[in-house]
């Protein structure tokens, strides 16, 4: 059974339990011909528990956080590399895909650097190379990251069709101030506060090696 599986059961036990305490109370109230004032008032505390239990469980809806909803990337799986790479600079572009595509929920990854398609690597879009969009432009200029957590609602996704077009979320990171490292998830807010911190640091990696890369 999966964590998500196990973490649904969880929200609905509260209401599997006060719906059979309920279900049991109206079945003795049925099935007793004189109700005792005792009967009664404990008729009236299991009522009151079996309210209490629903409401936890209503509430428990709205607390727990649940898994985003994952999606099958639309494309094929593949690595290229551009000719004009060294061998270093190859081999760091490899490691840092790898990590990103193994430890975090990146499934398509892109590194665009110097006006330059240099990398792509996991599920690959329609398109071979990028051309920057008004998103991309704003990356590269301020040299902040954009993490747009849910793609379907942003009219400015089209400039990424690079990337697998049912792409459910995409972080814009920036390597240094000469290029971006696109990564696109297969769910919508599935990246953690963490996983923006460790990307950062493998794209500062990466500008160290591209800037020596000659």
């Amino acid at each position: 059974m999966s964590k998500s599986d196990t973490n649904r059961i969880l929200r609905l036990l509260p209401f599997l339990a006060g719906g059979l305490g309920g279900s049991l109370l109206l079945l003795n109230r049925l099935l007793t011909t004189q109700i005792t004032d005792s009967q009664a008032r404990s008729d009236a505390l299991g009522i009151i528990e079996g309210a209490v239990l629903i409401l936890v469980g209503l509430l428990w809806q709205q607390i727990q956080a649940r898994t985003p909803d994952t999606v099958d990337l639309i494309g094929e799986t593949g690595l290229e590399f551009s000719s004009e790479l060294s061998d270093l600079a190859k081999t760091e572009l490899a490691w840092a895909s790898h990590l990103l595509l193994t430890n975090t929920v990146t499934r398509s990854l892109v590194v665009y650097y110097d006006g330059k398609t240099i990398l792509r690597r996991g599920i690959l879009g329609k398109t071979s190379q990028v051309k920057p969009g008004a998103i991309l432009a704003r990356v590269l200029s301020k040299g902040t990251p954009v993490y747009l957590v849910n793609l379907n609602l942003y009219p400015g996704k089209v400039e990424f069709d690079y990337l697998p077009e049912n792409t459910q979320g995409i972080i814009c990171q920036p390597i240094g101030n000469r290029g971006v490292l696109i990564l696109g998830a297969n769910a919508p807010r599935s990246y953690t506060k963490k996983d923006e911190q460790w990307i950062e640091g493998i794209a500062d990696k990466l500008a160290v090696t591209l800037d020596t890369k000659d």
